[in-house]
């Protein structure tokens, strides 16, 4: 029976809470398991200064970390799952994942102003293509300023670089105990979030049967069909950090509805479809969904998009 386990985590304040979160999951199941993190600084982190598109994409924020799963060298990585490529390395798997937190976007606005409200030409940091594209479809007449950093970090920015709002995940926002600062949560029908946003995700390795058979114990499974199947439609589109693409699947009872949208990074052109069907049948319907999508015009603007 192991009696040490290793998680590998980003150097962030919300990485670490999400660290401790998985790290308090897996001692309630394995009470007298003693458990330590390592902090792995990734390519990501380092380079600070760049819009995420420019310096490679999401998979440099957990590559020296899945590096150091492979090598042994930790057990278990854990990481926001949005920052996880659709495909993994050979080797690695995605073992569990927590109940996921509220998936939607939130606006922080220094003044208090809801989104409606804001003058023309003013200035909204985002650090995700995503929403700087739905934000411009909405409101074409807002400057949509590229911020990258933690949580901390961007608020900081807000007060400190001439913002008027930044739009980040309430998830970390509330976990980070920022959820005094929220000036409005946006519904899915104005911002719809990126495919796995509010979910933890813990990687390991794909034929270590013991971290395997711990991590069944802690796996929410009706948020690993959701976000299995944000994952599928993702994939089928392509899977870049160049991309506008939100997902979003909701299960009730034995049915999954999923909603999906491609944009241009402009926010001129923006298609939205959902699917619904059976949780038995969610990632071929996650699949079903982009390819609608894509007939829609979504195959249009991924040409026009850097690959």
């Amino acid at each position: 029976m192991r009696q040490v386990l290793r998680i590998g985590s980003r150097a962030s304040r919300l990485a670490l809470w999400q660290a401790e979160f998985i790290k308090g999951l897996i001692t309630r199941s394995f009470p007298g398991l003693k458990i330590g993190i390592s902090v792995i600084r990734t390519t990501g982190d380092r380079i600070a200064d760049l819009p995420i598109s420019e310096i490679g994409g999401k998979e440099l924020f957990v590559k020296e970390i899945e590096e150091a799963l492979l090598r042994n060298e930790i057990d278990v990585a854990v990481h926001s799952l949005k920052d996880l490529p659709t495909v993994l390395p050979d080797g690695l798997r995605i073992g569990a994942v927590g109940k996921r937190h509220d998936p939607r976007d939130a606006l922080v606005s220094k003044e208090g102003i809801r989104f409606y409200e804001f003058p023309k030409g003013a200035r909204i940091g985002t650090g995700s293509v995503r929403r700087q594209a739905q934000l411009l479809y909405l409101r074409p007449d807002l400057q949509i300023i590229p911020i990258r950093g933690n949580v901390d970090t961007r608020l900081r920015k807000l007060r400190n670089e001439g913002f008027d709002g930044v739009v980040l995940a309430l998830a970390g926002l509330e976990r980070m105990g920022f959820h005094n600062e929220v000036t409005e949560v946006f519904s899915f029908d104005i911002l719809v979030p990126a495919p796995g946003q509010g979910v933890i995700a813990v990687e390991c390795r794909e034929y270590d049967d013991e971290i395997s058979r711990m991590l069944v114990q802690i796996n929410h499974e009706e948020t690993q069909i959701a976000a299995s199947a944000e994952r599928a439609f993702l994939e089928r589109l392509g899977g870049s950090c160049h991309v506008p693409v939100g997902c979003f699947a909701e299960i009730k009872e034995d049915s999954v509805k999923i909603l999906g949208l491609i944009a241009s990074p402009d926010g001129k052109q923006l298609i939205r479809e959902d699917i619904e069907g059976s949780v038995q049948s969610h990632k071929s319907l996650g699949k079903e969904l982009a390819e609608r999508i894509l007939k829609k015009g979504g195959e249009e603007i991924l040409s026009r998009l850097p690959s």
